[in-house]
């Protein structure tokens, strides 16, 4: 069965999230749907990370295997075909050669972003598509604290109570903040997160922007190793899947 690795790019707000689940708009069920539609195969697609309700992607990657081998892309303009009107979009096909090759085991990296918008006004173009936040935030205090949570850590602290993760341990690559013009842009890349792990760590260092917490601040609730510690959990509306490395070395760059 030839394998077909896509990378895919969506808008989360009108699924329950990314995994597919009986009754429920999902961005898998979506995906599903169209491939039935273009060959008539029913099959279970394979995903990088199972982003929540209202995340979004520009550079989620799934794989899935059809009974027939296409060329590549055929089968990225056909899902497209069948998806209209869903917002989501499948950027590339390849087809893959090692069988072994896995969407979510064989990855080596996931990076997030997540948007904040600083303004009084709310937006309009971006609704729903960033965390409005009217008050300035402080990006530079913001980043300084986010080093507190690079390296091998339990972070349990921002780990959700429903977090299936055999683990509380994960080793944070990446925490950068930035300023662009009205917007607060975080990064973050590990091999794996836990479940709203960036949404809590968001939210806690948007405290530190706000001038509520220090940087020892979030030393201290990440040592403390306890939920409650944890500040406030960003809205899932800001954050983004950006993509997935596959690379023995990934290109923090990107």
């Amino acid at each position: 069965m030839p394998r077909y690795k896509l990378t895919v790019e969506y808008d989360g707000r009108p699924y329950r999230g990314f995994q597919a689940q009986a009754g429920l708009a999902s961005v898998q069920g979506a995906i599903e749907k169209a491939v039935k539609g273009f060959c008539g195969q029913d099959l279970r697609l394979q995903a990088a990370g199972r982003t929540d309700t209202g995340v979004h992607a520009i550079g989620q990657v799934v794989h899935l295997d059809l009974d027939k081998a296409w060329k590549a892309d055929v089968v990225r303009d056909a899902l497209n075909a069948h998806l209209v009107p869903e917002p989501i979009s499948i950027l590339s096909a390849e087809q893959v050669e090692d069988p072994r090759w896995h969407a979510r085991f064989s990855a080596i990296e996931r990076r997030y972003s997540y948007r904040i918008l600083c303004r009084k006004a709310p937006p309009a173009l971006d609704w729903g598509r960033v965390w409005h936040v009217k008050k300035p935030l402080d990006a530079d205090a913001m980043h300084a604290a986010a080093q507190a949570l690079v390296g091998h850590h339990d972070f349990t602290t921002f780990r959700d109570l429903q977090c299936q993760a055999k683990s509380p341990m994960k080793t944070l690559d990446v925490a950068r903040v930035r300023r662009e013009g009205e917007e607060v842009i975080l990064e973050f890349a590990s091999r794996s997160f836990l479940h709203r792990q960036v949404r809590s760590m968001t939210g806690t260092l948007a405290e530190v922007g706000l001038g509520r917490w220090s940087a020892a601040d979030v030393a201290e609730a990440l040592a403390a190793r306890d939920r409650r510690a944890c500040g406030p959990v960003a809205p899932a509306t800001g954050l983004y899947l950006v993509g997935v490395s596959y690379e023995a070395e990934p290109n923090r760059a990107k």
